[in-house]
């Protein structure tokens, strides 16, 4: 299906961002991605670009981390950074402090902090984004699924 080319949708790769923005304050969500071998999850700020070939660094306003070919953790930083995790996470909780200019990123079954972002500066709109990847054969198929936060816990 051909799709009209809204400056809001993403024309070369498979991302999403939330619908809800977020200019003050901290907020915090969670994401499954157990039987993913491809995913990019983090916070984009409200005027990215969205054409063409995107490249995921902060000073393009992006603070992602990501999954490549399985085994292969970076955290999108400028220059990205390799990260060695001792587990495969299956939930990522992605917490942001707006007032800090800070994006954490942490394995929550395990309880381990993953990367944070520090030393930002946010002067808009920040929303949440997610990169499913391709499906690459059926290996990448199972979804991200955005899960509920028991703040009472």
């Amino acid at each position: 299906q051909k799709l009209s080319d809204n400056p809001k949708r993403f024309d070369k790769c498979v991302n999403i961002l939330g619908k809800e923005g977020f200019s003050s304050g901290r907020f915090y969500f969670e994401v499954q991605v157990k039987k993913k071998t491809e995913w990019t999850l983090g916070v984009a700020r409200e005027s990215i670009n969205r054409k063409g070939k995107i490249t995921l660094i902060p000073s393009n306003g992006y603070w992602t981390v990501w999954l490549r070919n399985g085994k292969e953790y970076s955290a999108r930083d400028d220059p990205p950074v390799s990260l060695s995790l001792r587990v495969k996470p299956q939930r990522v909780g992605v917490f942001v402090d707006y007032e800090e200019s800070l994006v954490s990123f942490y394995d929550v079954e395990s309880s381990s902090h993953i990367y944070s972002f520090t030393g930002q500066s946010f002067t808009e709109k920040l929303y949440t984004f997610f990169g499913p990847c391709l499906n690459d054969g059926g290996k990448n198929s199972s979804p991200l699924i955005i899960t509920p936060v028991d703040y009472n816990a």
